[in-house]
């Protein structure tokens, strides 16, 4: 795997740009072939989306599974990436339970494992609300899991 680090701008919506702290992380070079076949609109909005979720946390892990399809893990799967005709899929996964106060997901609500965030050309990302999504995941994950979380949430109700 190779390193990646640099400091770069990320467009927002509804605000100014975010600058990602100076981050560095192993790439896994098949991520790596993923984007490197995406127009450059896609490849940008994929590469700004790893960056994000990188920054979440220093452990975050990249790989491919599903035979081609990028995904984010530490503790358990955070989101995955996937490039369709139109737009990008960032899948979360976060079993329905990390907040949404800004409205950025699009897809997946009553979905029991997890819910997209789709990116249509030329629409800024809310890396402010994603990045907070990413760091609710994580730590989710550290504390057993999004399932076990609604099953302690579920019993405690009761």
């Amino acid at each position: 795997m190779a390193a990646h680090s640099g400091r770069r701008p990320i467009p927002t919506s509804g605000g100014p740009h975010v600058t990602l702290p100076d981050v560095s992380y192993d790439r896994d070079a098949r991520v790596d072939a993923y984007l490197q076949g995406l127009p450059s609109w896609q490849k940008s909005v994929c590469q700004q989306v790893r960056d994000l979720v990188h920054a979440a946390d220093p452990e975050v892990v990249e790989t491919i599974k599903r035979t081609r399809q990028p995904y984010f893990v530490l503790d358990g799967n955070i989101c995955a990436l996937l490039a369709t005709r139109d737009h990008v899929n960032v899948f979360l996964y976060d079993g329905g339970i990390v907040e949404d106060p800004d409205g950025i997901i699009t897809g997946g609500h009553d979905n029991a494992t997890g819910r997209t965030v789709a990116i249509y050309e030329n629409q800024p990302i809310n890396s402010r609300a994603l990045a907070a999504m990413f760091a609710q995941i994580i730590a989710n994950n550290r504390a057993g899991g999004w399932r076990a979380l609604k099953r302690r949430n579920s019993s405690s109700e009761t």
